[in-house]
C-alpha cells in the first residue's frame, strides 16, 4: 500500500507502529466522515474544473461503495495504510486510476483529519443531547410522581430540613437542562469546516471553501488557515468540558441513589435486574452499574487536563503530537 507521503524509501517498522499506534482502530469510527467529506472535496473540485464530471462520478461511486463496505464491517484500515485517507484513496486509485490520486489536490491530511473529527463530533453531540433530554423526560416524571413522598434533606451528610424526591428529582433536571445549553454552544463552536486549510498554510489553488461547507452541512466556514490547525486540541478540549459538566451530574446522581438504596437509608430499592451479585455472599446485589459511572466521570475529567498540556506548549502550525488529542 502506498502512503500519501511516500518518498521511495521505507519507513522503520518500529517507528511505524509507534507513530501510527492504534489510530487504525479510532480511525474505522471515521470511515464515513472521510467519505462524505471526500465527496463534498470532489464536487469543489469538479466546480473549479480541477476533476472532469465523468471522474467525479467515479469517484463518488467509489466513495458509497467504501461506505458501503464500512458498513458491513468489509472495509479495513492496516498500519500501513496510517490511517483512513491513506486507506481510502489506495481503494479509490485501484477503482478508479489516476481520478483518486486527483481527489487529494488543493487537501492535506491535516485537514482533512480535522474535518472528520469535527463531523464524528456534531454526530456524537446530537446523540448525546437527545439522550439527555430522554432523561430529563425521566427526571420531570419521576419528580411529578414523587413530589409528595418525604425524605431527609442533608448538609454535611446530616439531616438537615424536610424535603422531598420530587426536589431531589427536579434539582438534577435543571442541572441536565443546564448542560444541553452546554452542549448547544459546543456544538455551535465546533460547527465550522476547517477543509481547504491543508498543511496550515491554506493552498495556492482557488478553492471554493463556502461552497464545500455549505455541502457538508456547517454553519461557517473557519476563516485562519492557521487557527483551523492550532484549534484542534483546543475544540475537542471544549467538548470533553460539556461532557465532564454532564457526567459529573450523572456520577452525582449515581452517589445519591447508592446511598439512598442501602439498608442503612432504605429510601427506595434497585432493581435486581440492575445490580450484579456477589460470588461470595448471596444476599448483596451490588450497584455495579452506578460505581462504574461514577468511575467514568472520573475518566472524562482527567482528559480535560491531559489535552490542554498536550497543546499548551505547541508553535502555531501542526504538529504530530495533535494525534494524540
Amino acid at each position: 500500500m502506498n502512503k500519501l507521503w511516500d518518498k521511495g524509501y521505507q519507513l522503520d517498522k518500529a517507528i511505524e507502529n509507534f507513530t501510527v499506534g492504534e489510530d487504525t482502530q479510532y480511525d474505522e469510527r471515521l470511515i464515513l466522515h472521510d467519505c462524505l467529506g471526500s465527496i463534498a472535496h470532489a464536487a469543489m473540485l469538479k466546480k473549479i474544473g480541477i476533476l472532469s464530471s465523468q471522474e467525479f462520478e467515479q469517484l463518488h461511486k467509489g466513495l458509497w461503495e467504501i461506505i458501503n463496505l464500512a458498513t458491513d464491517r468489509n472495509f479495513s484500515i492496516s498500519i500501513s495504510d496510517e490511517d483512513v485517507h491513506t486507506a481510502v484513496e489506495n481503494y479509490l486509485t485501484a477503482e478508479c486510476g489516476n481520478a483518486g490520486k486527483k481527489l487529494h489536490t488543493a487537501r492535506s491530511r491535516n485537514d482533512q483529519v480535522a474535518l472528520d473529527i469535527r463531523l464524528y463530533i456534531k454526530e456524537q453531540l446530537l446523540k448525546i443531547s437527545c439522550a439527555s433530554v430522554n432523561l430529563c423526560q425521566v427526571l420531570i416524571n419521576f419528580a411529578e410522581k414523587h413530589q409528595k413522598v418525604a425524605i431527609p434533606g442533608r448538609t454535611h451528610m446530616q439531616r438537615a430540613m424536610p424535603s422531598s424526591f420530587g426536589l431531589w428529582g427536579g434539582a438534577f433536571l435543571e442541572a441536565l437542562l443546564d448542560d444541553l445549553l452546554i452542549l448547544k454552544q459546543t456544538y455551535h463552536l465546533i460547527d465550522q469546516c476547517p477543509l481547504g486549510a491543508a498543511a496550515s498554510y491554506g493552498t495556492a489553488i482557488s478553492i471554493d471553501r463556502q461552497y464545500t461547507s455549505d455541502l457538508l452541512g456547517f454553519s461557517k466556514v473557519q476563516n485562519s488557515v492557521l487557527y483551523a490547525n492550532n484549534s484542534r486540541g483546543k475544540f475537542e478540549g471544549a467538548v470533553v468540558h460539556a461532557m465532564a459538566q454532564v457526567m459529573t451530574d450523572l456520577s452525582r446522581i449515581a452517589s445519591d441513589l447508592i446511598l439512598y438504596s442501602i439498608p442503612e437509608f432504605g429510601y427506595l430499592t434497585l432493581p435486581k435486574e440492575y445490580c450484579s451479585g456477589s460470588s461470595l455472599m448471596p444476599q448483596k446485589y451490588n450497584p455495579c452499574a452506578l460505581e462504574l459511572v461514577r468511575a467514568k466521570a472520573a475518566i472524562v475529567l482527567g482528559c480535560l487536563p491531559t489535552l490542554f498540556e498536550i497543546v499548551r506548549p505547541l508553535p502555531s502550525g501542526y504538529s504530530r503530537d495533535l494525534q494524540e488529542t
